[in-house]
């Protein structure tokens, strides 16, 4: 136990590391596991009080709100409003961004924008579900309401991002441009502890991650580069593995330990793909590079995009470098072509 750090004393130890920060992003770090902790006790009892299934309203995108969707949102906003770091957040369960109106969060530097509870649809299944966040600094000026271009900003400029995981155990993993760590949740003493310092992805891995049941759907180079991963070839380890959870949050994390690619592309259903630029793409790119893996939207990098929408969609390929590079080769030769 005496080697035993916690994410508290993480976050202090790393703090120099951003002295314009002075302290503020490791308040509103903290904020955000609180906030966690009480995500986790909700969901592990999600059994047994009536907080599982439908809220019955729809968001922005036209699903259906789980309840524990409507109850994440609420607790990250909640703690995040608390703490004089943030002047306001932008949620995929939220219609448009929310500029906290107190004083002293209009003097903050900080914008936070998230998915509470990625894969919210698998709680009633006791799935692994997630929460996604991303941090900015403001553009607008300080001590007045958030503007629109404050949340509308490429991906290139995060302070910080990171998930929760919700899984057999609790993991919160961030990242703020040094590298990518992991803590998990100890229950029994009410904190998160550092059990994946440096976390890395190997440059290739045997694991492919995508919904096969939209496969006619999927534009020609990826239905070619799925063939690519099935076929035998003792050569390149082939063929690889399909795992599909549904979460987000659940497969990147498989992946980033053990290698491998997520792959969501444009259907014609989707032309423009279906995960949000902001609340998804942007803060698992910047994880992933930091794990020295590569994140785009199968032509250019995910975090170069410019935003023109809070809840913009993009197509998204995420994964180990190698497997990035080869699945870039099939869509380039058969560009545009279902």
């Amino acid at each position: 136990m005496s080697n035993l750090r916690t994410l508290g004393e993480f976050i202090v130890e790393k703090q120099n590391d951003f002295p314009a920060a002075s302290g503020e992003l490791s308040s509103l770090l903290s904020s955000i596991s609180l906030a966690a902790k009480i995500v986790h006790r909700e969901i592990n009892k999600a059994g047994l009080v009536d907080i599982a299934g439908a809220a019955g309203v729809e968001n922005i995108q036209g699903e259906a709100q789980q309840k524990l969707d409507v109850l994440a949102n609420d607790t990250f906003k909640s703690a995040l409003e608390a703490r004089d770091q943030v002047c306001g957040i932008a949620s995929e369960e939220e219609d448009e961004e929310v500029s906290f109106t107190n004083a002293r969060n209009q003097n903050a530097k900080y914008v936070v924008l998230m998915d509470p509870l990625d894969g919210s649809s698998n709680i009633d299944v006791n799935v692994s579900v997630g929460t996604i966040f991303s941090i900015y600094r403001r553009i607008s000026p300080v001590g007045s309401p958030t503007q629109k271009e404050d949340y509308l900003q490429p991906g290139t400029e995060q302070v910080a991002s990171g998930y929760v995981i919700y899984g057999s155990s609790t993991m919160l993993v961030y990242t703020t441009g040094a590298g990518v760590h992991g803590f998990t949740y100890d229950p029994s003493i009410g904190v998160f502890c550092l059990s994946h310092e440096n976390m890395t992805i190997p440059n290739e891995g045997r694991v492919y991650s995508i919904n096969e049941g939209n496969y006619v759907k999927f534009p020609l180079g990826v239905k070619k580069y799925i063939k690519y991963c099935q076929e035998e070839d003792t050569s390149t380890n082939r063929p690889y593995t399909s795992r599909y959870i549904g979460s987000l949050v659940s497969d990147f994390h498989r992946n980033l330990l053990m290698g491998g690619i997520f792959l969501y592309p444009s259907t014609r259903t989707y032309p423009s793909g279906k995960l949000r630029l902001l609340y998804e793409c942007n803060p698992i790119a910047f994880l992933m590079e930091q794990a020295g893996g590569t994140a785009t939207d199968g032509e250019k990098r995910i975090m170069e995009i410019k935003p023109t929408e809070l809840h913009q969609r993009v197509p998204f390929f995420v994964g180990s470098n190698a497997m990035i590079e080869t699945l870039h080769g099939f869509i380039e030769q058969n560009k545009h072509q279902y």
